[in-house]
C-alpha cells in the first residue's frame, strides 16, 4: 500500500519556522515529482513547490519563494519543505504529494499520490 505520510505541522508565531517531512512507503518515489499543496479554510488546494526526482529542480509558488525551501533525501524516500519567516496567511492544511511522472508541474491533478495533511497555524 503507498502511503505517503505527512509531520512537523504545529502552531508557531509569525516570523518563526517550521519544518515539514513527507515519508514516503509502499513504492520508491526516486523517479517522480514531489510536491507540496496547501488548502485554507474556504479556499482551493493551491500549490506550494515541487522538486525533481534528482532534487536538482525546484518550483514555487510566488507567494512563497524565498521563505520556503523544498528538498528531498532519496534514500529516505523522504521529502521535506522547510518554512521561514510565516506569515498568518501561511496557515492550512499542508498536503504531501508525488506525481507518477518525472516533469515538474503545478497542476494539482497531475499528482497522483496524496498524504492526509498536516496543519499549519501561523498566529499574528
Amino acid at each position: 500500500q503507498v502511503q505517503l505520510v505527512e509531520s512537523g505541522g504545529g502552531l508557531v508565531q509569525a516570523g518563526g519556522s517550521l519544518r515539514l517531512s513527507c515519508a514516503a512507503s509502499g513504492r520508491t518515489f526516486s523517479g517522480n515529482v514531489m510536491g507540496w499543496f496547501r488548502q485554507a479554510p474556504g479556499k482551493e488546494r493551491e500549490f506550494v513547490a515541487a522538486v525533481s526526482s534528482g532534487g536538482s529542480v525546484t518550483r514555487y509558488a510566488d507567494s512563497v519563494k524565498g521563505r520556503f525551501t523544498i528538498s528531498r533525501d532519496k534514500a529516505k524516500n523522504t521529502a521535506y519543505l522547510q518554512m521561514n519567516s510565516l506569515k498568518p496567511e501561511d496557515t492550512a492544511v499542508y498536503y504531501c504529494a508525488a506525481t507518477l511522472g518525472g516533469l515538474i508541474v503545478t497542476i494539482r491533478n497531475e499528482y497522483k499520490y496524496w498524504g492526509q495533511g498536516t496543519q499549519v497555524t501561523v498566529s499574528s
